[in-house]
């Protein structure tokens, strides 16, 4: 993971919270982390991160 560009959220803080970043520059998966364990990370295929946030997004829309 060297090479991963993480990013965050555009809907995470600036004040050092709970935040859920990603790298998309990884080709055939998306790996996943907690900024406070930058050490550590876990990976889903694309399809499923696909799923996951077009169910946020869905969940957004009806609250």
């Amino acid at each position: 993971m060297s090479v991963a560009r993480w990013r965050k959220s555009r809907h995470s803080s600036g004040t050092g919270g709970n935040c859920v970043e990603v790298a998309d520059n990884i080709p055939r998966t998306v790996p996943i982390r907690d900024s406070k364990r930058p050490g550590t990370h876990i990976t889903v295929p694309p399809t499923a991160w696909a799923a996951f946030t077009t169910a946020l997004r869905r969940a957004q829309l009806h609250t």
